[in-house]
């Protein structure tokens, strides 16, 4: 799908705040709210907006500390272990990388144990798992969820 600098505006708007109402986002870029409603429902149906998300604080819901994870696996276990890994709660985000790691994750735990257990009783036991290095997030100084459209 090619986008038109409105669409590229109606993304920004919605990036920035996802519960905009259609009326608002037509009076910012005068458009009719069902222009811009039809231009939204064709974004979705072509996957260009793959879905309306809340963020959350994840200490507000217990989950005291996270960690990236580097992860080597078995040659020719890449596909099987990313679909596995999906399946393991905390895991918040699986990237099949290039460089020294297969696999880069993004962990979440309710503590240091319970990150311990998600590390060796869960993931280390996978068959495929070669090794692995956890880097605990001390502190995140930015992170921005919107893309440059």
């Amino acid at each position: 799908m090619e986008l038109d600098d409105t669409d590229r505006a109606i993304l920004d708007i919605l990036q920035a705040n996802a519960r905009t109402p259609f009326s608002e986002i037509a009076r910012q870029i005068d458009m009719s709210s069902a222009t811009v409603h039809d231009r939204v429902n064709r974004m979705e149906a072509a996957g260009v907006i793959e879905g309306y998300h809340a963020q959350v604080d994840p200490k507000a819901v217990g989950m005291g500390i996270s960690a990236i994870v580097g992860l080597r696996v078995e040659q020719g276990r890449e596909q099987d272990t990313l679909e596995r890994l999906t399946d393991i709660e905390g895991v918040q985000q699986v990237h099949l990388t290039t460089g020294e790691w297969d696999v880069m994750m993004r962990v979440y735990a309710e503590d240091a144990d319970a990150l311990r257990a998600l590390m060796f009783d869960q993931i280390a036991q996978m068959d495929g798992f070669a090794r692995s290095q956890t880097m605990v997030i001390l502190g995140t100084t930015y992170e921005n969820h919107e893309l440059p459209v």
